[in-house]
């Protein structure tokens, strides 16, 4: 587009727009005095929707350059933003709202607006509009915030201003100020929470926007090197109102208001999984989520999917159709599950049994064969944790996935065809025409009526000619000839459809019956194994009752083993006393020997000197029969104390062999008591392993009886729908043997033959 088509207007709106930004003072920041001069001069809807005009015609231009240069685009930015806060009118600020976020398509201007000085201080005011009552601002606002944050530079000024805590911000100008519901210094955050718990109708687009634009601002905060403690509090604020949004569907809603709740649970969902990606967030999403709430919802996922009615669906690929956005909550769910399996309790469980669910098929079908990328690549991460189960139905998805896409190539085919029907070229518009096919086509309609109803077999031969002799010559037969080949090009469509339903329903019976007959086994020999292993946990009762007895026995025989143990040593320490006193009477007899060995040197040396010592013959003799009486005595004593040694020898050599004996006994009842003390651990360990193999059992048997109930109210379901199905052939069968019947004999006017139709 050159300037020169727009030369007259464009100087216009540029001299309007100088006029105007030389009336106006520009402040560095909000201030009422400037704004009452600005709106004093000119109409703030006018400003708007020139400053439109300028950014559509100029913005990629010369002159548009010249204009939104960086010297003028920051003036730009605060009267748009004075004008979005303080406008008096809801059209105006919408305006104004539409006129940034197209400026933001422009890369320079969006680098402008990031190095914006006060785009933290005008943004936490256009977010104080956040706190009023309509939904139709708020909407207008949330469409800016998001504009903004899908800039890269803006979006983390925006997680400073949402994220952080209530701060000193500018305050909202004009009549706002004064009214209770302003909340210019509460927290930006929690005006994003209240609007998340809106109710669905009326409010929708609220939500679904604050999910979005909260989604994008976690991702960029928790992608940063390190999670601030601001933005923990604000997870651990939203985490409660994030699961009060994941509740089960109510059946008793319309299709309308489940399709708006579906779309709010996926957008729910993929916040939960974005604040999954980071460890921390994780665990506080761990700690507050239970895996029954995911459970109870995925089961009314999968009950609203399995509900809708094949016949009455809208093609896979068609993205307003209940099933699909029903299959995206699932899909989103279950991933959900999948990365909090870990951490949940019951929530591995519950997701493997989700999986091996005969209803998942519908979903998963739908998923792989969208065309949307994050939908196929979550269907594949799903498949790859499924396929390896027992009980997942591969042969079911496989079929499933084929009539989708057969159903999807018949689409494409017919709409074809009805392309092809419309290429014809229409009649020349003049009046005669124009009465002559109205009149045309009302006999058609008319004719084609007669011949539905079956009343052509009234005409007789001789009236058939004359209306067609009337008609002939305003009738278009190429025209009649499509309408007939596009009815029956779709009775074949449709045919062949409820063909292959009916083909995929018995395959799915048969599947049923196979699946019903392999339970009934497994129920068997559960039962049987069930039976063995309370059979073998009685005897393992008994056993280790047996054992305890014996275990109680063997502990009193070391109790009593260990106290005779300990009265040996008391014995012990007895002798050893008597051994120290032995000792000492020892030594006493070496020194009585000595003395004895001295007195007879003594008594030879009297001997030899008896001579000389006659005169005291008499004295010594008495002294010398003392010395022999006192000698005997002590011979006689060292004799019984020689004895008394030799007895207490013999006494210390037994009891040494009798302790020897016993420290052997010991180590026999030490060794003993180790072997029993390993039998016992060894039936401790099989008795816990049987505990578990029970507990398994009793887990297993409760899962086959939740799909015992499960397939017996899906073949109740199947056989339904085939009664239905046959009937609905029946009636076919029945109308193409009418149609058959109805058919009658034409005569062509020229040559008078006979035409069959």
């Amino acid at each position: 587009m050159s300037s020169s088509r727009f030369s007259s207007p464009t100087s216009s709106l540029i001299t309007m727009t100088s006029s105007y930004r030389a009336s106006a003072s520009w402040p560095t920041c909000v201030g009422t005095t400037t704004w009452c001069r600005v709106t004093s001069s000119l109409c703030l809807t006018v400003v708007v929707f020139t400053l439109s005009i300028l950014s559509s015609l100029t913005l990629n231009e010369n002159v548009g350059e010249k204009l939104f240069n960086a010297k003028n685009i920051h003036q730009t930015f605060q009267l748009v933003f004075n004008i979005i806060v303080n406008g008096d009118g809801t059209l105006t600020q919408k305006y104004s709202v539409d006129l940034l976020v197209d400026l933001l398509k422009s890369p320079k201007i969006a680098d402008y607006l990031s190095r914006y000085q006060h785009f933290s201080a005008c943004v936490s005011q256009v977010m104080g509009l956040l706190h009023s009552k309509d939904p139709d601002s708020a909407a207008k606002v949330l469409e800016l915030l998001l504009a903004m944050s899908g800039v890269s530079g803006l979006r983390s000024l925006l997680c400073d201003v949402v994220l952080q805590p209530a701060g000193p911000r500018l305050r909202v100008g004009g009549r706002r100020q004064a009214g209770p519901d302003c909340g210019g210094g509460a927290e930006p955050g929690l005006a994003l929470v209240q609007w998340l718990s809106c109710p669905v109708e009326g409010a929708e687009s609220c939500s679904l926007q604050t999910l979005q634009l909260l989604s994008r601002l976690l991702e960029e905060a928790l992608g940063a090197e390190g999670v601030s403690e601001c933005v923990l509090n604000f997870v651990d604020m939203l985490l409660p109102v994030l699961l009060g949004l994941l509740k089960s569907l109510d059946p008793a809603e319309g299709d309308a208001e489940l399709q708006k709740h579906c779309t709010r649970i996926t957008h729910t969902t993929n916040l939960l999984l974005v604040l999954c990606d980071e460890d921390s967030t994780r665990s506080s999403v761990s700690r507050q989520l239970s895996a029954q709430l995911c459970l109870s919802l995925v089961e009314s996922l999968l009950s609203r999917c399995h509900s809708n009615n094949p016949l009455t669906c809208l093609p896979p690929g068609s993205d307003s159709d209940l099933s699909q956005v029903c299959a995206e909550a699932l899909m989103k769910t279950l991933e959900l599950m999948s990365k909090l399996r870990r951490q949940v309790k019951d929530m591995e469980t519950s997701f493997y049994r989700t999986l091996q669910d005969q209803r998942m098929v519908t979903p998963l079908s739908l998923a792989l064969t969208s065309h949307h990328r994050e939908r196929v690549q979550t269907g594949l991460a799903l498949l790859s944790e499924a396929t390896p189960l027992p009980d997942f139905p591969s042969l079911v998805l496989g079929e499933s996935i084929a009539a989708n896409n057969a159903y999807r190539q018949r689409e494409a085919d017919l709409s074809g065809k009805r392309l092809a029907v419309q290429e014809v070229p229409p009649p020349r518009p003049n009046v005669s025409a124009l009465d002559s096919s109205c009149s045309s086509s009302r006999s058609v309609h008319t004719l084609i009526e007669r011949m539905e109803s079956g009343l052509e077999v009234e005409l007789t031969a001789q009236q058939l000619p004359l209306v067609l002799q009337e008609q002939v010559e305003d009738l278009h037969v190429s025209e009649i000839i499509n309408v007939y080949e596009q009815k029956l090009s779709a009775f074949a469509a449709k045919e062949s459809r409820q063909q292959d339903l009916l083909e995929a329903k018995a395959l799915v019976l048969s599947q049923a019956d196979r699946l019903n007959t392999q339970y009934r086994f497994q129920l068997a020999q559960a039962e049987a194994e069930a039976r063995k292993l309370g059979s073998l946990l009685k005897e393992a009762e008994r056993r280790r009752e047996d054992l305890q007895g014996e275990l109680g026995s063997q502990v009193l025989e070391v109790e009593r083993s260990k106290a005779d143990i300990e009265e040996l040593l008391r014995h012990n320490e007895r002798l050893q006393r008597d051994s120290e006193l032995h000792q000492g009477l020892k030594g006493a007899y070496n020194t009585l020997l000595l003395r004895f060995n001295e007195t007879e040197r003594l008594l030879k040396e009297i001997t030899t000197q008896i001579n000389a010592l006659r005169k005291n013959h008499e004295a010594l003799r008495l002294q010398h029969d003392k010395a022999v009486s006192a000698l005997e005595e002590k011979e006689e004593k060292l004799q019984s104390l020689h004895s008394d040694l030799q007895q207490r020898e013999s006494d210390i050599t037994g009891l040494r062999g009798d302790l020897g004996a016993e420290q052997e006994k010991r180590k026999e009842k030490d060794l003993e008591s180790r072997e029993l003390e390993k039998t016992v651990d060894v039936l401790r360990k099989e008795l816990n392993e049987m505990e578990q193999a029970r507990k398994y059992a009793s887990i297993r048997a409760s899962s086959l009886e939740l799909q015992k109930s499960q397939l017996e109210t899906r073949l109740r379901q199947k056989e339904e729908e085939l009664n239905k199905h046959s009937a609905m052939i029946a009636m076919i069968h029945s109308l193409s043997s009418n149609k058959t019947n109805s058919d009658v004999a034409l005569t062509d006017p020229h040559t008078g033959n006979h035409v069959f139709k």
